[in-house]
């Protein structure tokens, strides 16, 4: 828990929470420990597609389709969501969840590893949510990044570890070390890209939001950057 045990259960009581069907999809989950984005994540999750209006989404890792579903509730019938998954035990409950949901129209699930399925992806997404295997995340960036339209968002879950990331890497459980590393990379690579402004938010388990600058923005970020190197 990132924040105080306190604030974080005083918050989720004010949440209005999520639809019959995702109620019981997550009770579902949690009995079976399943992991699935948590409640504080969802709200935030929820606001920003309310904000942002995508027309395409792009996830990076499916598991048994809860966040999915979730986009596919809180976005204009018209979105369009495409999401990866690679655990082939998950694939067809999260297709069996889709269909059940009433959303298995505007939900395409592409089984197999998301390094062979993201090159072959040509987007634009408006909204990228990536929650697959933490130590995959630096890899899975450059292609994120060219399938993201100008003014796109990435939303990064889980980027803090249950807090381990604060950890020096000595610290850090010898199998957990590389894992540790990369996702000290991957929050670095985000923070000092300058073709896009990044926020990390100590919110579930520690999101990151970026968003691609365009036009203008990019051109401006550029100039300075060539200016500090002089």
């Amino acid at each position: 828990m990132i924040l105080d045990e306190r604030i974080v259960a005083f918050i989720q009581s004010m949440d209005k929470g999520n639809s019959f069907f995702l109620t019981n999809l997550e009770q579902e989950a949690l009995a079976e420990r399943i992991p699935i984005i948590r409640p504080d994540t969802q709200s935030l999750l929820r606001f920003l597609l309310t904000l942002a209006k995508p027309a395409a989404i792009l996830e990076v890792g499916t598991a048994i389709g809860f966040s999915a579903i979730l986009m596919a509730e809180n976005t204009a019938a018209a979105c369009r969501i495409t999401t990866i998954e690679n655990y082939e035990k998950r694939i067809p409950k999260a297709r069996e969840n889709f269909k059940a949901s009433g959303y298995e129209e505007k939900i395409t699930l592409l089984s197999g590893d998301a390094a062979d399925i993201l090159p072959g992806l040509t987007g634009p997404y408006d909204l990228i949510f990536m929650d697959a295997a933490k130590g995959q995340y630096i890899h899975f960036l450059p292609e994120v990044k060219r399938l993201l339209s100008p003014g796109g968002l990435l939303i990064s879950d889980n980027v803090m570890q249950d807090g381990e990331i604060l950890e020096s890497r000595f610290a850090v459980e010898r199998r957990n070390r590389t894992i540790h590393s990369r996702m000290r990379e991957y929050l670095f690579a985000l923070t000092h890209d300058e073709t896009m402004e990044t926020v990390i938010l100590p919110v579930g388990d520690g999101v990151t939001l970026s968003v691609v600058k365009s036009g203008e923005e990019k051109f401006d970020a550029e100039e300075k950057d060539s200016k500090k190197q002089l």
